[in-house]
C-alpha cells in the first residue's frame, strides 16, 4: 500500500470542554466517525476498506484492502462508552482509535493547551460551566499541520474575534483579554524591567511567539520565574 492519509482541515475537527472553573475552561479537540468515514473513502475507495466490532463494540477493527499483497491488512483498538446512547458511542470511540491508529487525525495529539479566559458560570448542581452555552459559539478559523504536528491553530467566536490562537504568523491583537490577564501581564511586564530581562527572553523560554499567547496561569508562572532569577 502506498497511500497516505491527509492532515484534518479546520472544518473537520470539533471543540469539546475539558476542564471548567471559575477562571475559565479548557478545551480539546477532536474529530466524529463521520470524518474518518470520508477520508477512507476519499483515500482507499469506499470498496477498499471496512470495519468490524467485537467485544459488544468495545473493539473495533478498520481493514484496508491491500492490491499488491491482495489481502486486507487490519489494524484495531479499544474504545470507552459516552454518557448518552452507551451502546453507540462504544462502537464510535473504539472506530475512530482504531482510525488513529491508522494515522487519521493523529495530529490532534500534539494540540496545545487550549485555555479560555472568563465566559463561566456555576449551574444548578454548583457545578462550573461555559456561561450561555459559550464554547458552542466557538470555531477553529485556522489549522495548519506541519510534519505530524499541529503548528498553528486559532479559535474565534461568532463575533469573528480570536479567542485563541498559538503557532508562528497567528494574529494576536484581537485575543480576548480579560482585566485579569491585562494586569498579570502589567505585573510580568514591571517585574521583567526590574529583573533587566526582555519579553522576547520570556517569550523565548514559554516557547511563544508574543506575550499575548500567554494565558493569565502561564504568565503567572511566568512572573515565579523572574521572581527566581
Amino acid at each position: 500500500m502506498t497511500f497516505k492519509f491527509r492532515y484534518l482541515r479546520a472544518d473537520e475537527v470539533e471543540l469539546r470542554v475539558s476542564t471548567c472553573s471559575e477562571k475559565g475552561f479548557s478545551l480539546l479537540l477532536y474529530k466524529d466517525a463521520r470524518c474518518d468515514q470520508n477520508i477512507l473513502d476519499e483515500t482507499v475507495g469506499a470498496m477498499n476498506w471496512q470495519r468490524h466490532h467485537s467485544r459488544e463494540n468495545a473493539n473495533c477493527t478498520v481493514s484496508i484492502w491491500d492490491h499488491e499483497k491482495q489481502q486486507w491488512v487490519e489494524k484495531e483498538d479499544t474504545g470507552t462508552e459516552s454518557f448518552t446512547e452507551k451502546e453507540k458511542g462504544l462502537a464510535s470511540d473504539s472506530f475512530k482509535r482504531a482510525c488513529f491508529n491508522w494515522g487519521i487525525g493523529r495530529e490532534l495529539y500534539t494540540a496545545p493547551f487550549i485555555w479560555i479566559e472568563g465566559h463561566t458560570t456555576k449551574n444548578d448542581r454548583g457545578k462550573y460551566v461555559p456561561e450561555k452555552s459559550y464554547d458552542r459559539k466557538l470555531r477553529i478559523a485556522e489549522l495548519v499541520t506541519e510534519d505530524g504536528v499541529i503548528s498553528k491553530l486559532v479559535i474565534k467566536d461568532k463575533t469573528g474575534k480570536t479567542v485563541f490562537s498559538h503557532g508562528k504568523g497567528v494574529v494576536t491583537e484581537n485575543v480576548q483579554k480579560s482585566p485579569e490577564w491585562e494586569q498579570a501581564k502589567e505585573d510580568l511586564l514591571q517585574l521583567a524591567e526590574m529583573k533587566g530581562v526582555s519579553i522576547a527572553q520570556v517569550c523565548e523560554i514559554a516557547k511563544v511567539d508574543s506575550i499575548t499567547d500567554l494565558s493569565v496561569s502561564r504568565l503567572e508562572k511566568a512572573k515565579a520565574w523572574l521572581a527566581g532569577q
